[in-house]
């Protein structure tokens, strides 16, 4: 098994140095670079990519444009951001968008590689530092939702839990959701672990997409 990624970048230092974490690598290859998210858009519609690691800020389309198109058009690819950016509103868009992974350009180099190994087994992954400023924050960009394709998986959640979700999108912990909903923070933590398994997933940051895919954010 041979992991084909693409690498889009504006700053040619930076782009050799994320290829070089993959040199010597046997279960990864870079199979081409791109300089904007438009040169991206058009090798992987002309090559087998699978998973595409994308910078935000780009020119002529930028990282954001450019995993809306992929996302939407090529489902089969996985992509990914890697950058310097750790505005929640920012990773909020992306997540809603559809992007499997989220990782600061100061990832360490095995760190990157269990990264994208995990995106290309179809599960997600996000930083610490990434998860953290997600829920640094108790505001929600309302407009970055898409309702329409709603999952089914929606109607296993009971009203309790939905209300939890909510709460866990603006950034509460368990004890400040304890407090509000007037049960322990054990009994919350239970709910929350009761969630992930109901909907697939295993961490806040996946529960959160989920939460803005099916219009359960608050």
């Amino acid at each position: 098994m041979t992991i084909r990624i693409l690498i889009a970048d504006d700053h040619p230092l930076i782009a050799e140095g994320i290829k070089n974490t993959f040199i010597n690598q046997p279960e990864f290859k870079v199979v081409a670079m791109a300089t904007n998210g438009k040169e991206a858009l058009e090798i992987v519609k002309s090559n087998l990519i699978d998973v595409v690691l994308l910078d935000i800020d780009m020119p002529e389309m930028n990282g954001i444009d450019c995993a809306r198109e992929i996302t939407k058009h090529y489902s089969q690819v996985k992509v990914a951001m890697l950058s310097m950016h750790q505005e929640a509103s920012l990773i909020r868009e992306l997540i809603a968008i559809g992007v499997k992974g989220y990782m600061l350009k100061t990832i360490p180099t095995d760190e990157l590689l269990l990264a994208i190994k995990t995106i290309y087994n179809g599960k997600d992954y996000f930083t610490a530092d990434v998860t953290k400023a997600i829920l640094n924050t108790t505001t929600t960009n309302t407009s970055i939702i898409n309702y329409t394709q709603k999952s089914p998986l929606i109607h296993q959640l009971t009203d309790r839990e939905k209300e939890i979700i909510g709460y866990l999108t603006q950034g509460y912990t368990n004890p400040q959701i304890g407090e509000k909903l007037f049960i322990s923070p054990r009994t919350v933590d239970t709910h929350r672990t009761n969630i992930m398994k109901k909907i697939g997933v295993n961490n806040v940051a996946s529960l959160i997409r989920f939460a803005f895919q099916n219009g359960l954010a608050s």
